[in-house]
């Protein structure tokens, strides 16, 4: 891949409103993470191999009624999230069930982008969102986990 293509994909990523591009080209590949100023200081993204995306942030910052330990999930980016691997498939996740860390949670579709939601922490899911096939905006709430 040369340069002027990585320039190109840069100013992309700039213009848009999505946080993660991965491309891969013959045996190169390139991925273009962006944060927002308000996401550097209450977001943590994982930076593993693949397209797996994470942000979590200590819920009892914002809601002092929550447990210390319970982390919120929320949406990286603006898109229609999926709650299922497919149509007619069974949830990755439901309440109570106890979750790895870097387990799939959920899926945001982004610009024809797939975004991988994971789990920040090992622990139990004691929230989770309402919406499935539903547009989410960035830094919505989708999953609690203690």
């Amino acid at each position: 891949m040369d340069l002027s293509k990585i320039k190109t994909l840069i100013d992309f990523v700039g213009r848009s409103n999505i946080a993660e591009l991965t491309v891969t080209e013959k045996d190169v590949t390139v991925r273009i993470f962006r944060t927002s100023p308000g996401q550097e200081a209450a977001a943590k993204p994982q930076q593993e191999a693949g397209s797996t995306t994470s942000l979590a942030q200590d819920a009892g910052s914002d809601m002092p009624s929550r447990p210390e330990n319970t982390y919120a999930v929320k949406a990286p980016v603006f898109g229609v999230l999926h709650r299922t691997p497919a149509p007619g498939e069974p949830p990755f996740v439901a309440i109570g069930d106890e979750v790895e860390e870097g387990q799939t949670l959920f899926i945001i579709e982004a610009m024809k982008v797939f975004n991988t939601i994971a789990a920040p922490r090992s622990g139990r899911i004691t929230h989770l969102t309402e919406i499935d096939d539903g547009e989410v905006e960035t830094g919505d709430l989708l999953a609690e986990i203690a």
